[in-house]
């Protein structure tokens, strides 16, 4: 969870300070990171993620791997299950990313991963058929072209053991695959077909590397199956007692037309900076991936059970009978270059739910 602190920050203290005086200045302004990860199978983050949701804001995992890894690496890295990149891979594997850490990205995403590398067999899982073919689904957070490399874990390989390149053989190359759903959405994403090997049983992992083909950025994804006759189920998730009712995860459809090509899109990342009995200090990347500026913004979202925003700099704040809070940018941010991003910041008093109930993404400015 979000470090604990007795005071509020020094920026917190001096944004507030300037916003009273109509005074604003930059957090941040910087290169949009693409973000995603595989949702079928899941990947440790995503069903993680799903397995924590509650209906207030809070993360509160069923699953023991999920609460041991919300309790080591935090809650904002779990709400940001989508951002396991490496911004310097540029397609490098064995030898560049050490053993032990292909769940977090070699440990060099700009959140905490670490915990999601741990060798246990409790993580959720999806139930597959050996020698079946199964729709992978693949969010596309931020979408961008590139190759998705699909390994699998060699016969023998046990989840109680460190993952290791030697521990994987490469089973399918994908190249700029179709997409499905909005980017920056929960159900947005790439999807293909993949044929699983014949002749497997029980326990194994099947690891993706996207490798982005416009940007040295990589994205990293772990997800535990088992070769025992399943269909795509999911297990691990949802149920206090450790073994919930199999989930069976939708198929997409192919589209009757091509999907068009993408060419980005207006995305929000949130994050908690700093937290204190009562309260807490949050900060929204806005990230234009589209290949023209973005002229105007605007981030909408659903705060905690029992959170209001107090002030809020580099964004204007304005909220709506249903509870929503929705942030639009200001004269001197207003416009986002193609992969550029700006940055707001807010605090706001809580009795513990920092992080929005639901996601956060942008509206029609």
């Amino acid at each position: 969870m979000a470090r604990r602190s007795r005071y509020i920050s020094l920026a917190a203290v001096l944004a507030t300070l300037l916003g009273a005086l109509g005074v604003t200045f930059l957090l941040g302004q910087g290169r949009a990171d693409a973000h995603g990860v595989a949702m079928m199978p899941g990947s440790r983050t995503y069903l993680c993620q799903l397995d924590a949701r509650t209906g207030t804001g809070a993360l509160d995992p069923t699953n023991p791997a999920c609460q041991n890894a919300l309790d080591q690496s935090g809650a904002t890295a779990l709400y940001n299950w989508f951002a396991v990149l490496d911004s310097n891979a540029g397609g490098r594997g064995a030898g560049y990313v050490p053993d032990g850490t292909l769940c977090s990205a070699g440990d060099r995403s700009p959140y905490d991963f670490s915990a999601y590398n741990a060798a246990r067999a409790d993580w959720p899982r999806t139930h597959l058929t050996s020698g079946s073919t199964i729709q992978v689904n693949y969010s596309n957070w931020a979408a961008h072209p590139g190759d998705f490399r699909v390994y699998l874990t060699k016969p023998g390989w046990s989840p109680t053991s460190e993952l290791g390149w030697d521990d994987l053989e490469l089973i399918e190359t994908v190249t700029d695959p179709p997409q499905q759903g909005s980017a920056g959405a929960d159900g947005g994403h790439y999807y293909w077909d993949l044929a699983l090997p014949s002749g497997r049983s029980g326990d194994a992992l099947i690891f993706m590397q996207w490798v982005r083909s416009d940007s040295q950025e990589n994205f990293f994804s772990c997800s535990d199956v088992v070769f025992d006759g399943g269909n795509g189920e999911v297990t691990g998730i949802g149920d206090s007692g450790g073994t919930p009712t199999p989930s069976q995860p939708p198929t997409t459809e192919p589209p009757t037309t091509p999907p068009p090509t993408h060419s980005g899109s207006c995305m929000a990342v949130y994050n908690v900076e700093n937290s204190w009995g009562g309260g807490f200090q949050g900060s929204v990347e806005v990230m234009n991936h589209g290949t023209e500026p973005l002229n105007g913004w605007a981030v909408e979202w659903q705060p905690g059970n029992g959170t209001t925003l107090s002030s809020v700099w580099n964004g204007s704040l304005s909220s709506g009978t249903d509870g929503t809070v929705t942030v639009r940018n200001v004269d001197h941010n207003r416009v986002i270059p193609p992969d550029g991003s700006v940055s707001f910041g807010f605090t706001a008093t809580s009795t513990g739910n920092d992080f929005p109930v639901g996601t956060i993404g942008c509206v029609a400015p």
